[in-house]
């Protein structure tokens, strides 16, 4: 019988922040996690950008994985991500080349199109409405690219700037999505590629086989290289994982009705008294999630990586309580096998 298939797991962190708890404990409950997940054999630990969200701690990836990256030493840190139309290529490209240089070969610089907040947020970001409505992402992600790489024609207006510092090696450049559009963008540039499952899991099969028969190298990749992205929750059973999942179909709930607060309890989302409606809503929106014991979720997650055509997956994992967590972590990191670091 042949071996059963290894896969790499790998955690993305948005600091959720608890009711009855505060976004500094949020942010020091990231610092212990990704100290558990290095211990536990997990390939890399990505920090995401939100704004304007009492639910989300996590609003300045880069300052995050200058933190992670000093409170461990051989997991790969990065940004899940960094969402490029909110900020300049130069100023992108200018953090990472000095987080990589702190942090040499530890460093991942994953990039996004969505705004990641609000329509008046991403204004006040953006600071034009004509920058707010402009589809000039490829535009953006190509003056990246020329920063990181040196690679600006002659002609060009930036040809003479450069990222500092550019005697350090350039970041692994993602570029994530949850769309075939990313997809397809990924794989003309020739850049690794992590697709969103948790945020739109219907073209997560497509979006990445389209990718991989469609890569073309670059000078920085010759073989495409992409992720999974889920959202899941693991206990010792599927009855506990079940209760630990109930605050996650809340807050679901809430996103999709635009009233975000706190992370609840799960007393405060047994209590929720959801109508038939929302009832729907939340069971549709459970192909979001995985939930379940460590069987459970293995099986559930192998088959779809398969589908997919992936080696690593991703994990991001909301719990009121931070042991839940961890435990979460743990449970997966034991069901597929993973290496305690050494």
């Amino acid at each position: 019988m042949a071996a059963a298939k290894s896969y790499r797991l790998s955690v993305l962190d948005v600091s959720p922040v608890a009711s009855g708890s505060t976004s500094t404990e949020a942010l020091r409950n990231t610092l212990d996690l990704a100290q558990l997940a290095e211990e536990l054999g997990y390939t890399r630990y990505w920090l995401a950008e939100h704004h304007n969200t009492a639910l989300i701690a996590s609003s300045v990836p880069e300052v995050m994985i200058g933190h992670v990256a000093n409170v461990t030493s051989r997991i790969r840190v990065g940004s899940g991500g960094v969402m490029l139309p909110n900020h300049p290529p130069l100023r992108v490209a200018e953090s990472f080349r000095v987080l990589e240089a702190l942090h040499p070969g530890r460093v991942d610089l994953g990039i996004g199109r969505a705004p990641g907040t609000d329509t008046i947020t991403a204004l006040a970001l953006r600071r034009s409405r004509a920058a707010l409505s402009a589809d000039d992402f490829p535009k953006l992600l190509d003056e990246l690219l020329g920063f990181l790489n040196g690679g600006f024609p002659h002609d060009h207006p930036f040809e003479h700037v450069r990222a500092m510092p550019d005697d350090v090696p350039v970041p692994e450049v993602w570029l994530l999505g949850s769309s075939d559009f990313s997809a397809a963008l990924a794989a003309e540039l020739g850049l690794r590629f992590a697709f969103a499952h948790h945020i739109s899991p219907l073209p997560a099969v497509g979006a990445l086989r389209y990718y991989q028969e469609n890569f073309r190298p670059s000078t920085s990749l010759s073989k495409p290289e992409s992720l999974l992205a889920v959202s899941a929750i693991c206990a010792e059973t599927d009855q506990q994982a079940e209760l630990l999942g109930r605050p996650m179909e809340l807050t679901l709930l809430r996103f999709r009705q635009g009233r975000m607060g706190r992370f609840p309890s799960i007393e405060e989302a047994t209590a929720y008294p959801y109508t038939e409606e929302e009832r729907e809503v939340v069971r549709v929106s459970r192909q979001r999630t995985f939930i379940g014991s460590p069987e459970t979720v293995r099986a559930r997650l192998t088959d779809l990586a398969e589908r997919c055509g992936v080696d690593e997956i991703m994990v991001t994992t909301m719990t009121h309580e931070h042991a839940d967590r961890r435990r979460s972590y743990q449970l997966l990191a034991e069901a597929f096998g993973l290496e305690p670091a050494g």
